[in-house]
């Protein structure tokens, strides 16, 4: 009894996620569902379609929706700025900074004195969210690997979607690093616009992290040994 017990703890903690798969209530043949209609156009165009007719398709998530006014990257918003389960005060703070950032940048269009300064202007909120997080995302990150008793910082490439999570991340502890006497949508409103014009202490985080992986790229063999 006690020698099962041992080697059912032993396959516990060698394979974690195959424990996690038997859990799942749907299979590994089961794909993820194609609810956005511009996802679909494009699987019609490209033949695709054809091959994942008959495949069996997991039912989407509660908050995945087709409309036109849903946005991917603002939903990540909001449940990275939501705590304690608050969603409805998180997607009011988000509503809140996208005003900020509007009546912000209509005042500068306003000031502006000539056209070409007009035109270089954003007025769109979302636009500037997704501009922010481009600029803010590293390609390379450092994971610390142990060799012969000492720990080096290995730099490695960054999945995409965890580039993503990173960049969200960071604009939203920025924003709450400000001082607390200011409203989170005024300080997520100015992290957001410094990030859109490449500038910020977001950007400077990324630029300190690629900074680090090109001082450390002489570990980079580390990563497969």
């Amino acid at each position: 009894m006690l020698r099962n017990i041992l080697q059912l703890t032993k396959f516990t903690r060698a394979s974690p996620t195959i424990l996690a798969n038997n859990y799942s209530q749907y299979g590994q043949h089961f794909i993820n569902p194609v609810f956005k209609k511009d996802e679909q156009e494009a699987l019609i165009k490209s033949g695709e379609i054809a091959k994942i007719a008959f495949v069996p398709i997991k039912a989407p998530r509660n908050n995945d929706s087709s409309s036109v006014f849903h946005d991917h990257r603002v939903s990540k918003m909001v449940n990275y700025i939501m705590q304690g389960g608050k969603k409805e005060l998180a997607r009011k703070l988000m509503a809140d900074t996208f005003e900020r950032i509007k009546r912000i940048q209509i005042e500068r269009y306003h000031k502006a004195q000539t056209e070409e300064e007009k035109e270089k202007i954003v007025l769109n909120p979302l636009t500037i969210l997704h501009m922010a997080i481009e600029n803010v995302r590293s390609i390379l990150m450092v994971t610390p690997v142990r060799r012969g008793g000492v720990k080096y910082q290995v730099p490695v490439p960054i999945s995409e979607k965890s580039s993503y999570y990173r960049a969200c991340k960071w604009l939203v502890e920025a924003a709450r690093e400000h001082d607390r006497k200011t409203h989170l949508p005024e300080k997520m409103a100015f992290e957001l616009l410094d990030a859109a014009n490449n500038s910020g202490r977001v950007v400077k985080r990324k630029h300190d992290l690629h900074r680090l992986c090109e001082a450390n790229r002489a570990y980079a063999h580390y990563r497969w040994s």
